[in-house]
């Protein structure tokens, strides 16, 4: 990767600390309140009044009154209440906040001792996966972690994409990043644009939004989309072994602590890329990679 990259033992590389900015933090604002945040949330998620209450199994018209500020929810309704509408953790946290009550989840930096299980496991996964590449991000596609294979594919992209902190959906789509080595670029920047928006309308994410309006606006392939072909089983990136030129295709998988308590290790992905091919996948394995 960059000289801002420490090596760790087995091939991973990870960056020295993930921290959250002020703005990322469980914080409130003055316009937060339990029932402004309950009413956005039951819109996210296309509930009625009706249906939430009949999924906390509490009255409608109780939930009025603690929507319109009339009653003070217990913590434990809150709670419930979160948990029907799947809100992610540090939006949980924020409504603890709005009703008075601590958050009910914890945030650590990710060198935390408390995360060391969860660090070791992210770092085992990573390094195993080489000579494929693996990485992991956090919930704004901020790189976190990278194996060898990774470093390896982004030799020559254009240093200040690769300062951190590094984005990686930003590193993709860029005209100075990998944009222009990948040869299905109109199908893979439809795949992760769709996906993007997916998930900042799903966490009511304004910053992924604003990344997803950035990414969007770059230079791009004119013309339609290409549709996959009908033996096609997923979109895979497709691209240029940027040391010996030749064509390198995968698919991606997703993983993610899928009982974290914790709000950071929540809002941590992990994505491992496979050769989508035998030419790609012999080519990784012979060593015949960038």
């Amino acid at each position: 990767m960059t000289s801002q990259v420490m090596a760790l033992p087995r091939g991973a590389c990870i960056l020295p600390r993930m921290t959250i900015s002020a703005s990322e933090s469980s914080t409130t604002t003055a316009a937060d309140t339990v029932g402004t945040l309950l009413r956005q949330w039951r819109t996210r998620r296309r509930f009625s009044q009706l249906d939430l209450a009949c999924e906390a199994e509490i009255s409608t018209r109780h939930l009025s009154f603690v929507e319109s500020g009339r009653a003070n929810p217990s913590r434990d309704m809150l709670m419930r209440l979160a948990e029907r509408l799947d809100m992610p953790l540090r939006e949980r946290n924020r409504l603890m906040l709005a009703g008075g009550y601590a958050p009910a989840h914890p945030e650590r930096p990710l060198d935390a001792p408390a995360l060391a299980a969860a660090r070791e496991a992210v770092e085992t996964i990573l390094a195993a996966h080489d000579p494929f590449p693996a990485l992991a991000v956090d919930r704004s596609w901020t790189l976190v972690a990278a194996n060898a294979a990774v470093g390896r594919l982004l030799a020559g992209i254009a240093a200040p994409l690769l300062a951190p902190p590094v984005n990686v959906l930003r590193l993709s789509l860029h005209p100075r990043g990998l944009a222009p080595r990948i040869v299905n670029l109109a199908a893979w920047r439809h795949h992760l644009l769709t996906r993007l928006r997916f998930e900042a309308e799903a966490a009511g994410d304004a910053k992924l939004l604003a990344l997803h309006d950035e990414l969007a606006a770059l230079p791009h392939p004119p013309g339609p989309r290409p549709a996959a072909g009908p033996s096609a089983i997923a979109v895979p990136l497709v691209m240029t072994d940027p040391a010996s030129g030749a064509t390198l295709s995968f698919l991606s998988t997703t993983t993610v602590f899928g009982t974290a308590n914790d709000v950071t290790l929540s809002e941590l992905t992990l994505e491992c890329f496979y050769p989508a091919d035998a030419q790609t996948r012999a080519a990784l394995i012979a060593g015949e990679r960038p």
